[in-house]
Parts: C-alpha cells; sequence; structure tokens
C-alpha cells in the first residue's frame, strides 16, 4: 500500500512542480526510510541534503527568501529614524477592476475606505465587486458571514469630494488618461488636507506628468497594485525627486499593514515591473510575425515556470490595457519597441481578449482557453504591415531558443532599470519580477536567472539577434560592460561607469 501511495505522491510531483528536483528527492528519501529502516533513511537524507544545497534551485530560493525581506530597507528613506504617521482613512477613485480589488484589500485590513466614482450606476458597480471579492471569501471558508458584514461596512461610496476632507491618504485608479488623472489631483489638493498622501495606481504613467497642475509634488506618490489587487502579493511604491522620504515611509507601513511585499522603485514610463517586461509580448509579436507559433511560445514560457505565456496574459489583461500601456513604450523609447498592428487590428474586429471571449485565444463560459484557427489571417494581415517575411529558423524553434528570445530582452531592460537607478538593487527587480509578474522564484527572479547563465552569454545572443532582427535585440551599454569584464549584472552599481 505505502507503495501505491508514493507512487502517486510522484504522479502529482511531476505534474505540479515539473522543473523541481527536491520534491522528489524527499519522497525517495522516505522511500528509503520505510524499504532499510530509519537509519538507512537518515544516511540518505544527509547525502541528498548536500546536494541540493549546491543545486541553483537553492541558491534561487534562498536568495528569493532574503531579497523578500530586505525590500523594505531603502538607504536614504528607512534609516532616517522616521515615524510612520497613522493613516486611519484611505479614499479609493474608481470602482473598476483595480479599484474595487486596493478597496478590498484596505477593508480587509481594517482600513475605512471611501469609493469614489463619477455616476451612481458605476458606483453601484464598484461596490458589487469588492462585495463579490468578499463573498468569494466566505464561500472559500477563509471568512465567516459575521466577519464579512463587519468588513463591508467599511466601505463607504460617494459620488463627489465632500468627506474627502479627512481622509489620510488617495488612491487614484482610473483608466490611464492623462488629462482625467491631471484633472483628479488639481481636485485632490482642493479638498484634501495639507497633510494627506497622494497616491496613484498609475502602471506606465509618469508621476510628474500627472502631478503637474498642482503644487504638491512632495506629496504625490505611486502606488502602483497588481491585478487582482486583493490577491497579488506585490505593491510597487514609486517615487519622484520631489516625494518627501516621510510619504514614502508612511506608504511602506500601509503596504506592510495590507500584507503586500513593498519594493519602492524611481519613476520612469512604466516603472520597474512595467519597464521590465514591455518586451516580453513585443518579443512574443516579433517572433509569430517572423513565423513562429502563438501557442508553441505560450507553452514553452508555462514549461519554464511562468504562469501563463505572453499571448494568453495579454488576452487576461484585455486588448485596451495592452494597446494603452504599448503606446507608453513607443513613445517614450521609439527605439527599441516593436511596433506590430496585431493587436490593435485584432481588438478593431471586436476581439478585446478574456472579456469578449475572444483574443489569441477562444473561450467558453467557464474561461477554458483553445486555439484559435482564425488567428492565422490576422497574422497573415499583420505581416504584410510590418513588411516582413517568415524566416524558416523560426517556424519550429526549439524551447531553449522561445525562452531566451523572450526572456533576454526582459533582461536587458532590467539591466537599464538598474542602470538608470530606478530599482536601488538588483535584488528588487527580482522580487518584483517574482511577485508581479508571475517568474518563478526557484530560478531567483529576472536578475538572478540573468547571472546564472552569464552576461557573456546574454549579450553575446542578444548580438546575435539584433545583426539579423534589429534594434530590438540591441544589448544595452551596461549589458555590454559587464559581458566585457564577465561581471555579473546584479553586482552593486557604484562598480559600473555604464550609463544609458
Amino acid at each position: 500500500m505505502s507503495w501505491e501511495i508514493l507512487k502517486f505522491a510522484r504522479a502529482q510531483v511531476r505534474k505540479q512542480a515539473p522543473n523541481l528536483k527536491h520534491p522528489l528527492v524527499c519522497i525517495d528519501v522516505v522511500e528509503e526510510g520505510i524499504a532499510s529502516g530509519g537509519r538507512s533513511g537518515l544516511w540518505k537524507e544527509a547525502e541528498a541534503f548536500q546536494g541540493l544545497l549546491r543545486a541553483d534551485t537553492c541558491k534561487s530560493l534562498v536568495h528569493i527568501f532574503f531579497a523578500q525581506r530586505g525590500t523594505s530597507k531603502v538607504p536614504g528613506v528607512t534609516d532616517r529614524g522616521m515615524v510612520p504617521r497613522r493613516v486611519t482613512k484611505v479614499a479609493v477613485i474608481g470602482g473598476g477592476l483595480m479599484g474595487s480589488g486596493i478597496s478590498t484589500a484596505l477593508i480587509l485590513s481594517n482600513y475605512p475606505v471611501i469609493l469614489k466614482e463619477v455616476n451612481a450606476k458605476f458606483l453601484q458597480a464598484g461596490i458589487g465587486r469588492v462585495k463579490a471579492n468578499l463573498q468569494s471569501r466566505v464561500k472559500k471558508g477563509k471568512m465567516t458571514q459575521e466577519k464579512f458584514e463587519k468588513t463591508f461596512s467599511l466601505l463607504k461610496g460617494v459620488l463627489d469630494y465632500e468627506s474627502f476632507r479627512d481622509v489620510d491618504m488617495v488612491i487614484e485608479a482610473v483608466i490611464e488618461k492623462v488629462e482625467l488623472k491631471q484633472q483628479i489631483f488639481a481636485d485632490l489638493e482642493k479638498y484634501c488636507p495639507q497633510h494627506c498622501i497622494l497616491a496613484s495606481n498609475t502602471s506606465t504613467i509618469d508621476l510628474n506628468l500627472i502631478g503637474e497642475k498642482t503644487k504638491s509634488h512632495d506629496r504625490i506618490i505611486g502606488a502602483h497594485f497588481f491585478s487582482p489587487a486583493h490577491v497579488m502579493p506585490l505593491l510597487e511604491i514609486v517615487r519622484t525627486n520631489q516625494t518627501s522620504p516621510q510619504v514614502i515611509v508612511d506608504l511602506l507601513e500601509v503596504g506592510k499593514k495590507i500584507k503586500k511585499t513593498p519594493v519602492v522603485v524611481g519613476n520612469c514610463t512604466g516603472f520597474a515591473v512595467n519597464r521590465m517586461f514591455f518586451p516580453y509580448t513585443q518579443a512574443g509579436l516579433l517572433l509569430i510575425e517572423r513565423g513562429a507559433d502563438v501557442y508553441q511560445i505560450d507553452r514553452a514560457i508555462t514549461k519554464f515556470g511562468m504562469p501563463m505565456g505572453p499571448f494568453r496574459l495579454a488576452d487576461l489583461v484585455g486588448f485596451g490595457v495592452a494597446i494603452a500601456t504599448g503606446t507608453q513604450f513607443i513613445f517614450n523609447f521609439p527605439e527599441r519597441t516593436y511596433k506590430s498592428m496585431l493587436i490593435p487590428m485584432m481588438q478593431e474586429d471586436g476581439r478585446a481578449g478574456e472579456t469578449s471571449k475572444r483574443g489569441f485565444y477562444i473561450y467558453d463560459d467557464k474561461r477554458k482557453a483553445s486555439p484559435d484557427p482564425e488567428l492565422k489571417k490576422y497574422i497573415e494581415k499583420s505581416r504584410s504591415i510590418s513588411g516582413v517575411t517568415i524566416d524558416s529558423k523560426l517556424v519550429k524553434l526549439p524551447e531553449k531558443d522561445i525562452v531566451e528570445m523572450i526572456f533576454f530582452p526582459v533582461v536587458n531592460e532590467a539591466c537599464r532599470v538598474f542602470a538608470e537607478g530606478i530599482a536601488v538593487k538588483a535584488a528588487d527587480l527580482d522580487i518584483a519580477s517574482v511577485m508581479g509578474m508571475g517568474f518563478p522564484p526557484y530560478r531567483g527572479g529576472i536578475m538572478f536567472w540573468a547571472d546564472l547563465l552569464g552576461s557573456k552569454y546574454i549579450y553575446s545572443r542578444l548580438e546575435q539577434w539584433s545583426n539579423i532582427y534589429g534594434e530590438f535585440f540591441k544589448p544595452c551599454a551596461y549589458l555590454a560592460e559587464r559581458a566585457a569584464q564577465g561581471a555579473p549584472l546584479s553586482s552593486p552599481l557604484q562598480q559600473s561607469k555604464a550609463r544609458l
């Protein structure tokens, strides 16, 4: 009987953690103990442990453990002895997917929340989303009905700014339109108290641009949550050159109280996570326009350990968001973005991703994704607009090449983010990639993984592709310098003179 249990356990492990060796080793050790006695089992455990200790998986997971605990230490901010001010009441503007998720996260940690919307219909929908988020916890047995009622009572819906006069923090979570955000922040300056933190959940727009019509630059900060906001563990705290250290310390404390891992980053288009990962989908688009298969790419990336590939992710996020954020990157980094008309063309034809049940995949009522044979015609059309031809080398790409062609441009952009000082330490980018994008923790995060492969190797591959496919793959100055020195990408910045 015990052999059957062990056999079943092995099958489960292979299914749930196909890239990991150590759960199988644990089962081997248990089996040894059963077959040959306790002493033999202990010897096998000691021997197996020594082998696992030297493996990359162990180094990666230990790195993630300490890196996660290190994100709340920010030189020049958290070492100044400042005490976080008390945040007792928070307002959230916008009750869409993000605003309702943020409101849920706050009330779950006992923060009273005022949710503002533009009209009664939108407000009811926003409150309904928060209610559904809490009810799903009740259904799963994570919350009692009594606790649900108490938590839900902390939420109050409003249509104007009157009740903003005593809030300690506002989080704006409306659509990614610069003019709308500028108007909101100008209004907040009029209605909120002088000490109130003015935060934006923008995922790409420069905070200086958002606060352009205010005089409150020292209290404007980015509080970028990831969808779904009440579930995803990362909080990207974005500071500008004018954000007061006190405001950063206050938001770090709120982040801790709502059980998020906060990463403090600098201000730029896309900040750290979205900036690093904008080449993720673009590399995929470049490959499929030149003949690679959409579904093969997604399969290879999922097999590597990501929750989903770039095209399934684009469907989940929605094409509206993909186009809005993509436009920001094309405008700000024109020389290194891959411009494809595929997604806008599909959207024009009524495909918006998962919400419209059609995107790169077709979706049934249970959100199950299936390949769409009609996709070919859109790819052919976008290929002719881009003026590229099918490259036979890309039609049947090995999985290793797919992974590298999708992720090395991400590593390249992460190097730029690090070299520009947007991230204080490379380990923060590792945590941001794991908790914001689902990069496998057992690979140690984007920079740690890159260092396991080596700067020379990554540089040579990017250089090779940039000669064939253009600027999109061109290695940045920081990566080129590190490769020339044979140095790790994540070593402290002061050793490098490369600035982009």
